[in-house]
């Protein structure tokens, strides 16, 4: 019953949500002429590898140019280190910047919910070359990722990579109906405000 409910919860989110993904699609289909999806491996439940979607949010060839960009900004290369994200990334187009701040660009993972690849509350899914090899690595596989987490509402750019393992530690050894409520609440007041993300 639980499972019939959350699937059924999750379709209500995708219809309610349809318009608005179909309205930053076709924006970002023909004003950046361009794919507006992008997919990405990720580490699922039982280590199963799943593609993840997200709306396109940086230019093309944004591997090279980051490269090029860390290895000509020490300062640069120092934040990507310790948070594996930049405050002012040279990758992302003037929609992305909207779309992240938003946090919109992560609106098509209800697919991935549907798809029962994630759950709405989790740890945020990693890649694996991010945590293969690690201790965090089992832990982390026994538990779906999730749309939000943890993570998300505690600062999500302000916490460094090592402090985001450790909150994702946390979630999944303590997690229950009550945090799930809690992150999820924090995570509506986090949108609305474009806080923290």
């Amino acid at each position: 019953m639980k499972e019939v409910f959350n699937i059924l919860f999750y379709l209500f989110l995708f219809i309610i949500t349809l318009p608005i993904l179909v309205s930053i699609y076709l924006y970002i289909k023909f004003k950046e002429n361009t794919n507006p999806i992008f997919t990405q491996l990720r580490v699922g439940q039982n280590g199963k590898l799943f593609r993840l979607y997200k709306f396109k949010t940086m230019v093309d060839d944004n591997e090279n140019i980051l490269k090029e960009y860390l290895n000509n900004n020490k300062e640069a290369k120092k934040e990507w280190e310790k948070y594996k994200k930049l405050k002012n990334d040279p990758r992302i187009t003037k929609i992305g910047k909207f779309l992240r701040k938003t946090s919109l660009d992560e609106l098509p993972q209800i697919i991935n919910i549907l798809k029962r690849d994630m759950n709405l509350i989790g740890p945020r899914p990693y890649l694996l070359e991010e945590i293969e090899n690690t201790e965090f690595y089992n832990l982390y596989i026994t538990i779906k990722p999730g749309l939000s987490g943890l993570w998300q509402v505690s600062g999500r750019n302000e916490v460094s990579f090592q402090n985001r393992i450790k909150l994702d530690t946390f979630y999944i050894k303590n997690h229950s109906l009550y945090m799930d409520i809690y992150i999820f609440l924090k995570t509506i007041k986090i949108v609305l405000q474009k806080t923290g993300y």
